[in-house]
């Protein structure tokens, strides 16, 4: 059966900020102004991002969960669609608001709709695809008539000045090899809070665009691949994570920093291009026979400008190149929301009046968790 996403939508919290804000809504780190936040920020080319933060009182805003209900009261796949209509809702994030119950139980809550059934994907970037797929199986199987998927993402409380007792590495080392500004306050210059959502049916929408959904793949290599983005823990020097719930006092949590989210930039240098583009592409274009000229859409999910022609030139080089003009990004305006980042782009090219029935997209959504991938085949109907 064919399935269908007849509308997406996307909250994105108050204003957006620009880069010369960031540190005064996010607050300096032991009041001292950032040595790196310029050079992270040339790589990362972001110009503007949202935060769920009160820039004059520094207030919370919304809710990990208020961000995903606003996002999913704002689709619109017929007239007079409301939550009430939902029988399958699939919620996505990488920081649920508590560690139980599960994300998707809050959503609905804040949505205060009929009885539905639920299911919460956690993870980090991928995880909105999981909530995408289980939606998509379950309309595709005929078990709802339709499902909505959202995906959301609270980063800013973290991101606090007061919450990262990190040190800037030394200024030389950024100029020479930015990717060291990862372990430091990279997270804080890129993150953004926003929420998107999907309504998927068996039907489509006859009075506007849709996209059909042809396959989503997702591969993970966790089994052959130590952890390298995390939270909640810390990494040792065999790779072995300790984790939050082992340290001998709250104390420790808040010394050792595990409440922070923190990445093994090394590996994630040596890995995310190969095991999230080259080794999975490879694969897909031997199970689908595809090609780059097979589309007419590329949808990244990167969270840097800096890794941009790496995914390209690991596209070419096994025999999928994608051309720049084909490519669609906001990274640039809207930030890296996570999870949901891919919605939020898919949202805005929906309705941009540019996509044309029978043209094909290719999604990618890399994850760096533990190495995770996802590619989506989308068609314009």
């Amino acid at each position: 059966m064919d399935v269908f996403i007849s509308d997406i939508s996307v909250f994105l919290p108050n204003a957006p900020v620009e880069n010369d804000q960031i540190e005064h809504i996010l607050g300096m780190v032991h009041d001292t102004p950032s040595r790196t936040k310029n050079i992270v920020l040339r790589n990362n080319r972001i110009k503007r991002r949202y935060y769920a933060i009160d820039p004059a009182t520094g207030a919370t805003t919304h809710s990990n969960a208020q961000l995903a209900a606003e996002a999913i009261r704002a689709l619109h796949p017929y007239p007079g669609f409301s939550p009430d209509d939902m029988t399958c809702l699939c919620c996505a994030t990488s920081q649920a608001d508590q560690l139980m119950p599960g994300h998707a139980s809050m959503v609905h809550g804040e949505l205060a709709s009929r009885p539905c059934e639920i299911v919460s994907t956690a993870g980090v970037c991928v995880s909105g695809m999981m909530a995408l797929k289980y939606a998509f199986m379950n309309v595709a199987q005929g078990l709802h008539a339709s499902a909505v998927a959202c995906a959301s993402e609270l980063a800013s409380p973290t991101m606090r000045g007061r919450m990262s007792e990190f040190s800037d590495p030394p200024h030389g080392d950024l100029e020479n090899n930015p990717e060291l500004a990862f372990n430091a306050d990279f997270l804080r210059w890129m993150l953004s809070d926003g929420a998107g959502a999907a309504y998927l049916t068996a039907e489509r929408p006859p009075d506007r665009l849709a996209l059909r959904i042809d396959w989503i793949e997702i591969i993970s290599y966790a089994n052959e691949m130590e952890t390298c983005m995390y939270m909640g823990a810390n990494k040792n020097p065999d790779g072995s994570l300790t984790f939050w719930r082992d340290s001998a006092s709250p104390q420790d949590i808040i010394r050792d920093r595990m409440l922070l989210l923190q990445q093994d930039v090394k590996l994630l240098n040596e890995k995310v291009i190969p095991l999230t583009v080259g080794r999975p592409l490879t694969s897909l274009i031997q199970k689908y026979g595809i090609s780059g000229e097979d589309f007419d859409w590329f949808l990244p999910h990167f969270s840097s400008h800096y890794f941009r022609q790496p995914v390209y030139d690991q596209m070419k080089a096994v025999g999928c190149e994608i051309p720049d003009q084909r490519w669609f990004t906001n990274l640039y305006e809207k930030g890296n929301t996570g999870s949901a980042s891919i919605f939020v782009s898919m949202e805005e090219l929906l309705h941009s009046g540019r996509l044309k029935a029978g043209e094909r997209i290719l999604c990618y959504i890399p994850e760096s968790g533990r190495f995770a991938t996802c590619f989506v085949q989308l068609t314009v109907v």
